[in-house]
C-alpha cells in the first residue's frame, strides 16, 4: 500500500501543482476586472452576501480509511468553526464517504453527497458540476455564503486543513489561500483596453473562476490524502519491521533454550547408563 500510495501521490501531485498557476492568474484577472467595475460590482449577486440565513459548506474528505489523521484533522477544523460560529446554520455538501458518515452520524443536514466521479477519477468536468451546484444553491436565496473545507497540499510531509470562502466572490478573508477578487483588485495597476466590454467578460469569467478554485481544492485534497496514506503506511511498515525483529529475537531465545534442555537430557541419560 505504501508503494501504491507513492506512485499515485506523484501523479496527483503533478496535477495539483500544475493547476495552481492557472488558478492564480484567473484570480488576478478577475480582480482587475472587479477593480474596473468599481461600485457597479455590488449589483451582481455573486459579489454580495446572499439573502438567506443559512451557510452552504462543502467538505472534502477521503473515500477510504488507512490515511492517518487526514480525515480527523479536517473534522477538527469543521468542529472548531462550528463552535466559533454558534449562530450559523450550516447545510453541508460532501465529497468523500468518510465525511458523509461523520456528518450524518452527528445529525447534520446534508444537502448533497457527491459520488460521481470518484475523487481518483476527477477531471475538470466533475469540478465544473460541483461548482455549478454550489453557485445555483447560492443564487437560490437560501444561503448567505458558501464555504469550502479542504486539505491544502504544501509538501509531501505537510498538508493543512483549510477553510476558504467561495461565495460571495472576493470575500475570502484572511483564511483564504488564494486572494479574493477585491484583494487582487487592490494589487492590479495600469489601464487595459478590454474587448468585449468588462461586463461581458466578467459574466464569462466568474463561472470559470469558481470551477478552477473547486478543481484546485479537490486536487490538493486528493494529493494530501495520498501523502498522508503514504506516511501512514510507511509508519505501519516500520512498526511491523520492528515488531518482527523483537519476535525473531524471542523465537531464537526460546529455540536456544529448547536445544539446551534437549542436550542436557541426552547428557544426563548417557551419564545414567554409565
Amino acid at each position: 500500500m505504501e508503494m501504491v500510495s507513492t506512485t499515485k501521490l506523484r501523479r496527483f501531485q503533478d496535477r495539483a501543482v500544475a493547476s495552481r498557476p492557472y488558478a492564480n492568474e484567473i484570480a488576478q484577472l478577475l480582480g482587475h476586472m472587479a477593480g474596473v467595475m468599481g461600485d457597479r460590482l455590488g449589483e451582481r449577486p455573486l459579489f454580495r452576501p446572499g439573502r438567506g440565513k443559512q451557510t452552504a459548506v462543502l467538505v472534502v474528505t477521503s473515500e477510504r480509511g488507512l490515511c492517518g489523521a487526514y480525515n480527523s484533522n479536517m473534522f477538527r477544523v469543521v468542529e472548531t468553526w462550528l463552535s466559533k460560529n454558534p449562530g450559523k446554520k450550516p447545510i453541508f455538501f460532501v465529497y468523500g464517504k468518510k465525511g458523509f458518515q461523520y456528518l450524518s452520524k452527528r445529525g447534520f443536514e446534508i444537502e448533497r453527497f457527491f459520488v460521481e466521479p470518484p475523487l481518483e477519477k476527477l477531471d475538470y468536468r466533475g469540478a465544473k458540476f460541483v461548482a455549478s451546484a454550489l453557485r445555483e444553491a447560492f443564487l437560490s436565496g437560501r444561503f448567505d455564503e458558501v464555504l469550502v473545507f479542504y486539505t491544502a497540499f504544501e509538501s509531501v510531509a505537510r498538508f493543512v486543513p483549510t477553510r476558504v470562502t467561495l461565495l460571495p466572490v472576493g470575500a475570502g478573508g484572511p483564511d483564504a489561500r488564494q486572494g479574493g477578487a477585491r484583494d487582487s483588485a487592490k494589487r492590479s495597476t495600469g489601464d487595459v483596453i478590454l474587448e468585449p466590454d468588462v461586463e461581458t467578460l466578467l459574466e464569462k469569467l466568474v463561472p470559470r473562476y469558481l470551477e478552477t478554485r473547486i478543481y484546485n481544492a479537490l486536487l490538493e485534497s486528493l494529493t494530501s490524502e495520498y501523502a498522508s496514506r503514504r506516511m501512514s503506511m510507511k509508519n505501519a511498515t516500520d512498526a511491523a519491521t520492528d515488531m518482527q525483529g523483537v519476535l525473531k529475537k524471542q523465537y531464537n531465545r526460546k529455540r536456544q533454550e529448547t536445544i539446551t534442555k534437549e542436550l542436557l537430557d541426552i547428557v544426563g541419560g548417557a551419564e545414567a547408563v554409565r
